[in-house]
């Protein structure tokens, strides 16, 4: 019987990954060839028309764009406080020979072994850890954007278009370490056995296709000049 719960997170837990994984790969192609369908493709075309506007009437809108670029920094700071937080407490866990594991263990389905148990807690601090890393460099990043950013657009050192990658940079970032977080939420299910990794997994993949794909709307005069003026822009995906 034990071959046979160790054989569940065998199947199951890969099977649901494979389904996210797959979207996200579909949704990377997407942003490649048709940005302007995507959330993130019109963001990131958004921010370089912000960028080429708080540089070009920077007198006017210089406080306004610190203001802007400190909020970003500040929710990325958050987040990757909460993310080393977490890594903490899991390591905590980890080395903790706590009978409570034991209870727990002996109430669900899959594998129950010692290394089961130490994998699914490994996976899940390595995940935090990586969406802590993404953050970190975000931050930096957008500290960068946020010296440079008011700079007069003659300069002839530091250019609009450095400073939009720049930004880019750290915008994409901050979405990978959000990303790593969706994907430690099913990690976290797996502590109570592999089906609720499985049925989240698969439950998550229209959800993010709701929120990241932008459906065809009637558009009004307004809605195409915008649209013309940024569809000349590249979206930029390192």
């Amino acid at each position: 019987m034990e071959w046979k719960k160790g054989y569940m997170d065998l199947i199951l837990v890969p099977s649901g990954f494979f389904f996210v994984v797959l979207y996200h790969g579909w949704l990377y192609y997407k942003v490649k060839t048709q940005p302007m369908q995507t959330i993130i493709g019109v963001n990131a075309a958004a921010r370089r028309l912000w960028v080429l506007a708080m540089m070009k009437d920077n007198d006017k809108k210089n406080i306004l764009a610190v203001q802007t670029l400190r909020n970003a920094i500040m929710g990325a700071t958050l987040m990757a406080t909460t993310s080393i937080l977490l890594c903490s407490g899991l390591a905590a866990v980890i080395s903790s020979t706590y009978s409570v594991k034991k209870a727990l263990n002996d109430s669900i389905y899959g594998g129950q072994g010692e290394f089961m148990v130490a994998l699914k807690y490994v996976s899940l601090l390595l995940a935090f850890l990586f969406a802590f890393l993404c953050y970190s460099l975000s931050i930096r990043f957008i500290n960068q954007v946020n010296f440079l950013i008011n700079l007069p657009v003659q300069c002839p050192v530091v250019t609009p278009d450095y400073v939009c990658e720049l930004l880019e940079k750290g915008s994409i970032l901050n979405t990978v370490g959000n990303r790593l977080f969706y994907a430690a939420m099913p990690l976290l299910l797996w502590i109570f056995g592999p089906v609720l990794v499985f049925l989240f997994s698969i439950s998550i993949v229209p959800i993010l296709y709701n929120l990241d794909i932008i459906y065809e709307v009637p558009k009004s005069e307004v809605a195409r000049k915008v649209e013309d003026e940024v569809g000349g822009l590249e979206c930029r995906i390192v």
